[in-house]
């Protein structure tokens, strides 16, 4: 139902994956973008930003026009086929086995595809099976027979070529293995399937051999040299076996780019075939990556499309070359169809970085209006109705997703029977619970997307020893704001491990991950922070972990270096924690005493304490904002109690605002400017400045967390 959710341009009938493809989801021709020289097209974002969710519809769309087959590179299933063959297999052989498996399946315009070439790669490396008898190398290479079964309507080029003659070479192979006696790590039954190999094929045959597997290191030319070379580096492991997983990707494309040369294929095929690689940042995604990027970057050409997913903005690492990242050709949904591509290149015969052969396509974080719709959409399924109660939850996904598309479905969905209490924060709807399709037990909405955001998606580098805490991890750093704040939480977190993750380590793994920063935040996703404070708040009982972690954070800070970090002086730094952890009352004093005198340097102090996140429970601060709450002392303390309030409400951006508030903030701020202290008139423009900021419910105080929700709107 939201396959398609925020991704409509893109999927059209003119969009950019029809014209990348060649073909209409309907089955119109179109005229394919970019030429002989395709860029391998990343879709960048990270968790729950619908990268898979976008491969799923593009396959959907298009699979039934053009050859478009979709691998999970996160799935184990790839490495559990290769584990029993170490020596024949790897987790990059197996997909690439399959991938070639459900294209000979193919049965739309065109027909079946057959991978001569590819075999000839795969035959080769099945020497390589670990007891090296007769029977385990032929029951390999049996394996792989079916690529080679031609086609009812095979293709006229595929026919001339091989005329079934490798499926005959290797028929023959399998006798002369039969009654050979082997030598040590196959290399006689090496000798002999290579013989075997050549002896019946066809001179084009031969020649499209030695056109491949000629190319390999080492080869000379010489196609049973280059296929021998391949075997032997494929076992070796390391390098070499990157070679020659690098060769046989090669040669499946090439299989590939043969099926829709001659005759055969012009008459017959349509389109491109495409390649869609899920969860490509994990290592199998890739080395697949690298392979095909490497090929083209040295000149290789086909017509095969390759759209796989990168967590991170510029693409990943391996992508520049151990240099830092420069600018990648990138478009956004909203930009329409970038008609125009182009490998660049530094300078005369630079071969450049691999990210020269890349598109990325960020995707998008959904509109103001595409959020709206889609959760009333979502809504409309609900039993209840009223109207301002929809429109509150309404309101209330928008700011906790983020506009995070997996987030707003998930928030949506559970929260379409949840009733929002009148003073209710919006992170009351976190406890809603999600009903499962298939029966399973009902679970809080929080549960579920910190599973499928965190634990389901960890760190591709997180060392395995820190799996099982990761979640935890990040729980407790939800109230930090900087490195040291940090740093101070996981040192008490992490105490009687032996290997421990510093800061600046998880900001990495959180920056390779796709999450973004914030300059003054260490949890830099307004979304994500919101589900790890609920979190942290509910860990123990009456939120002890919560005032815990604020109490420690507060106590650094009372005996700190000079320095704040992210604020402005370390005092402010330590009356933000302790206002959020049951010191209400004494960050009022602090702030009432320190006033008179400097008046704009306490206005940017009283929003960085309260630019904070409220505990759970009733949340009563828009009746003390209001004056509602009898407060003991002074005029001056207790309007600077309300001032505060009405601030820490609007700056932690989980409660409706507008108006109502911004009357209360310019009514408090020109309250305090009539009083007897210095400085007090210098509070009038503030007044007029916050409350037009609050109207419209723009933060006072301004970060990368702030300006992302201020683009959802």
């Amino acid at each position: 139902m939201y396959e398609d959710l925020g991704f409509e341009k893109l999927l059209d009938a003119d969009g950019f994956f029809a014209q990348l493809l060649g073909r209409s989801p309907s089955g119109e021709d179109r005229k394919p973008l970019y030429g002989s020289d395709l860029p391998v097209v990343l879709l960048t974002g990270g968790p729950g930003m619908g990268k898979g969710r976008l491969l799923r519809a593009v396959h959907a769309r298009f699979a039934r026009q053009v050859p478009v087959i979709r691998l999970d590179c996160a799935s184990s299933q790839y490495a559990d086929r290769a584990r029993p063959e170490p020596g024949a297999r790897s987790a990059v052989t197996e997909a690439l086995f399959e991938a070639a498996l459900l294209l000979h399946t193919w049965r739309g315009t065109g027909g079946a595809f057959i991978f001569p070439r590819f075999f000839a790669g795969l035959a080769v490396i099945a020497t390589g099976v670990a007891d090296g008898t007769r029977a385990g190398i032929r029951t390999e290479v049996e394996r792989y027979e079916e690529l080679m079964q031609q086609p009812r309507l095979r293709a006229l080029s595929a026919r001339d070529v091989w005329r079934g003659a490798l499926l005959g070479a290797v028929r023959n192979m399998l006798e002369v293995l039969a009654a050979q006696a082997l030598g040590q790590y196959g290399a006689a039954a090496l000798t002999a399937l290579l013989d075997a190999l050549f002896e019946r094929l066809t001179p084009r045959g031969e020649a499209e051999l030695t056109r491949i597997y000629g190319e390999y290191p080492g080869a000379a030319g010489q196609p049973k040299h280059g296929l021998r070379k391949l075997a032997v580096d494929f076992r070796a492991g390391g390098e070499g076996r990157e070679d020659a997983e690098r060769f046989l990707f090669r040669a499946l494309r090439e299989d590939l780019e043969a099926a829709y040369g001659g005759l055969g294929g012009w008459l017959g095929r349509v389109g491109r075939p495409g390649l869609l690689l899920d969860h490509a940042e994990e290592p199998l995604g890739e080395r697949l990556l690298r392979a095909v990027l490497t090929d083209r970057r040295d000149g290789q050409r086909d017509r095969v499309v390759i759209v796989g997913t990168a967590r991170r903005a510029d693409g990943g690492d391996f992508l520049h070359g151990g240099l830092p990242p420069r600018e990648v050709a990138a478009f956004r949904p909203a930009d329409g169809v970038p008609a125009t591509w182009s490998r660049r290149r530094d300078s005369e015969g630079d071969r450049g970085p691999l990210s020269a052969g890349v598109l990325i396509l960020r995707m998008p974080y959904l509109t103001g209006d595409q959020l709206r719709r889609a959760t009333e959409r979502i809504q409309l399924g609900a039993e209840r109705e009223g109207g301002a109660d929809r429109r509150r939850i309404t309101a209330a996904v928008a700011q906790l997703s983020g506009g995070r598309p997996h987030t707003v479905i998930r928030l949506a969905t559970a929260a379409a029977d949840h009733r929002m209490e009148t003073d209710a924060n919006d992170r009351a709807i976190l406890d809603a619970k999600l009903h499962h399709p298939d029966g399973a037990p009902e679970r809080p909405v929080t549960d579920v997307l910190l599973e499928e955001l965190i634990l389901d998606q960890l760190p591709v580098r997180l060392a395995h020893e820190h799996h099982d805490q990761w979640l935890d991890l990040l729980t407790h750093l939800s109230v930090a704001h900087d490195v040291e704040c940090a740093d101070v939480l996981l040192h008490h977190h992490q105490a009687g491990r032996v290997l421990r993750l510093s800061a600046h380590e998880v900001a990495q793994l959180l920056d390779d991950t796709g999450w973004p920063s914030c300059e003054r935040h260490f949890i830099g996703d307004f979304g994500l922070r919101q589900l790890l404070v609920h979190r942290l708040y509910g860990l123990e009982h009456d939120g002890a972990a919560w005032y815990a972690d604020h109490h420690l954070l507060r106590d650094h800070y009372a005996v700190s270096e000079p320095s704040g970090g992210a604020f402005r002086s370390v005092t402010t730094h330590q009356m933000n924690h302790h206002l959020v952890s049951g010191g209400v009352d004494d960050v009022v004093r602090h702030l009432a005493a320190t006033l008179p005198g400097r008046p704009r340097q306490w206005c940017e102090e009283l929003l960085e304490i309260a630019q904070a996140p409220y505990p759970g429970g009733a949340d009563e601060r828009r009746k003390r904002a209001q004056g509602l709450v009898a407060v003991e002392g002074a005029p001056l303390r207790r309007t600077v109690d309300q001032l505060l309030h009405a601030v820490w409400l609007c700056e932690e951006r989980t409660r409706p605002t507008g108006g109502e508030m911004a009357g209360t903030l310019e009514q408090l701020l020109r309250l305090l400017s009539t009083m007897d202290f210095d400085g007090a008139g210098e509070l009038g423009p503030t007044a007029t400045r916050w409350s037009r900021l609050a109207a419209n419910e723009q933060p006072l105080l301004r970060c990368a967390c702030t300006d992302q929700l201020g683009r959802r709107r």
